[in-house]
């Protein structure tokens, strides 16, 4: 039984590294300790608790989680710090060992966060409380609010896919979901709350349905009905859980919005081959040509990893030859980190880090060059933009359904507020298109 006395007058303060899916679970650990008595501690004020949760998705994840790490530690030096994530799951040891950590939770017990606090006394080592991978099971439902306008909603977590580049399977475990009548019923907490646009995540969100037998598309039709929502968007899913009937029902929705976002990985099926990928370059071509015909306005958003072990310099012109193939709107592009434990690193041929930084820099302009493209085939057309809280100098800035960036003075009765313009001209410093009332 918890003593909860020991929260009294105490204030926590919180980091979140990594994903949209991390900054919803850091918003759950947050409201469960207010529950407990706990405050958030105030900008510049020294916490009583510290929470980091940390991401593991790159060796270079890792290196700024630790840095991260140190960093509370020395701005709180008193505090007790907890740290949890994907870097504390795949290494807690390592965690553990950094000078100043209290206390190394895992997957299973993070946003159980107040059940394994005790005296907040600070301690010689860290004390490390996990569970294997097989044992990760607990879905908890988390939303939070962005420093913007926007909502996160987790509606799936973990992965079954085991792709040979990737641990995040062993950070997080096999694939769960909440059930769809707790997920209605988060969106029109949202809506209370005065959100307008909700963002779904998880880790592999396509897989839905693995706990609960309903699937993503029953999700989807459920969630449109809840009133107040003025748009949802999909995250990250891939293409091959993204149904030929999904798309439809978006197109038809009056809430979810034409902009979708799907990992590829690599333009080339050895590749894709060789990283375990459950699609091939022809299922994705079917995938953005079903888009655009039928939401020729949709903005498509595309997931690249270059460098990958096996990537010869052959692989990555078919790729590119295929990526500048395909009517895209802007490219996410990854440089391949190895990581401990993954089937990749039995693969032999490996790229040199100067060839990576060259292919990432060739699709990056790439990419610029589509994104601008994109946005100035809108122009002068007539969108719904939500402008943000986020003030920069006189200027706000906010997204169309179809993710279009407008700019306009700084005016506070429009922000949070879904409101119609015609999309004006591209504006190189703002990197965004004028909104015109």
């Amino acid at each position: 039984m918890i003593d909860r006395t020991i929260f009294q007058n105490k204030t926590a303060a919180y980091y979140t590294l990594g994903c949209k899916l991390n900054f919803a679970e850091t918003s759950a650990i947050g409201r469960q300790l207010l529950n407990s008595g706990v405050r958030r501690a105030r900008k510049g004020q020294e916490a009583d608790i510290c929470v980091i949760n940390t991401c593991s998705v790159t060796e270079l994840a890792d290196k700024k989680g630790r840095q991260a790490i140190r960093k509370v530690i020395q701005e709180n030096p008193s505090a007790f710090v907890v740290v949890t994530g994907c870097y504390a799951q795949l290494k807690p040891e390592e965690v553990a060992g950094i000078e100043g950590v209290d206390l190394v939770l895992g997957a299973e017990q993070k946003l159980d966060v107040v059940k394994y606090l005790d005296d907040l006394k600070k301690k010689e080592k860290g004390e490390v409380v996990t569970s294997k991978t097989h044992r990760i099971r607990s879905f908890v439902p988390s939303v939070s609010a962005d420093d913007r306008t926007r909502y996160f909603l987790k509606v799936q977590d973990g992965c079954d896919y085991f792709c040979s580049f990737c641990t995040i399977p062993f950070a997080r475990g096999r694939s769960r979901n909440g059930s769809i009548a707790d997920l209605v019923r988060q969106a029109e907490q949202v809506v209370q709350e005065g959100g307008k646009e909700i963002v779904l995540t998880g880790v592999n969100i396509g897989d839905f349905g693995h706990t609960t037998k309903e699937s993503f598309l029953d999700l989807l039709k459920e969630l449109d009905k809840v009133e107040g929502v003025e748009r949802y968007r999909i995250s990250s899913i891939e293409p091959n859980l993204l149904s030929d009937e999904i798309i439809d029902f978006v197109a038809g929705s009056h809430r979810f919005a034409p902009h979708f976002h799907m990992p590829l990985q690599s333009g080339s099926d050895a590749v894709l081959s060789l990283m375990k990928r459950r699609y091939d370059t022809a299922l994705f071509r079917h995938k953005v040509e079903k888009i655009k015909q039928i939401l020729p306005h949709a903005f498509i958003g595309v997931d690249v990893i270059v460098g990958v072990r096996g990537e010869t310099d052959d692989y990555f012109v078919e790729g590119e030859a295929f990526i500048r193939s395909i009517d895209f709107s802007q490219l996410h592009v990854f440089t391949y980190s190895e990581r401990p434990g993954t089937a990749a690193l039995n693969i032999d041929y490996a790229v040199d880090p100067k060839t990576k930084h060259m292919r990432s820099k060739t699709l990056l302009d790439l990419s610029d060059g589509h994104l601008r493209d994109f946005y100035l085939s809108q122009q002068g057309s007539r969108k719904k933009v939500l402008f943000e809280h986020t003030k920069r100098g006189k200027k706000m800035h906010g997204f169309t359904e179809n993710y279009v960036k407008l700019y306009a003075d700084y005016d506070a009765s429009l922000v949070n507020k879904v409101t119609e313009v015609e999309v004006g001209a591209y504006d190189e410093d703002e990197m965004a298109m004028k909104a015109i009332f």
